[in-house]
């Protein structure tokens, strides 16, 4: 059994800066893949950031060039540094971990991004 824990969400205005934390605990193998993923409200849930076992592998293109995927490997920690935020930025967020073969989410930070 894994657990995802995420943190680091809150209040924000924007052109501001947020870093969101995910701390998986459990077995977790490694090459493990981790991303983060959003959902605004009445909205789809999003790929924001997915990152391998080193260093980032893709962003979604809306937040190219403001959104910075990294990991601790010996933490089994991924972090998601946010800055020049924007409203439209305003979403749950979610931590996504697959290892082993099985999927693993988080219960959900929340980004509030105020004009």
């Amino acid at each position: 059994q894994v657990q995802l824990v995420e943190s680091g969400g809150g209040l924000v205005q924007a052109g501001g800066s947020l870093r969101l934390s995910c701390a998986a605990s459990g077995t977790i193998l490694r090459n493990s893949f981790m991303a983060w993923y959003r959902q605004a409200p009445g909205k789809q849930r999003e790929l924001v950031a997915a990152s391998a076992a080193v260093g980032p592998i893709n962003y979604a293109d809306s937040v190219k060039g403001r959104f910075t995927i990294s990991r601790d490997n010996a933490k089994n920690t991924v972090y998601l540094q946010m800055n020049s935020l924007k409203p439209d930025d305003t979403a749950d967020y979610y931590c996504f971990l697959r290892t082993g073969g099985t999927e693993y989410w988080g219960k959900g930070t929340l980004v509030t991004v105020s004009s």
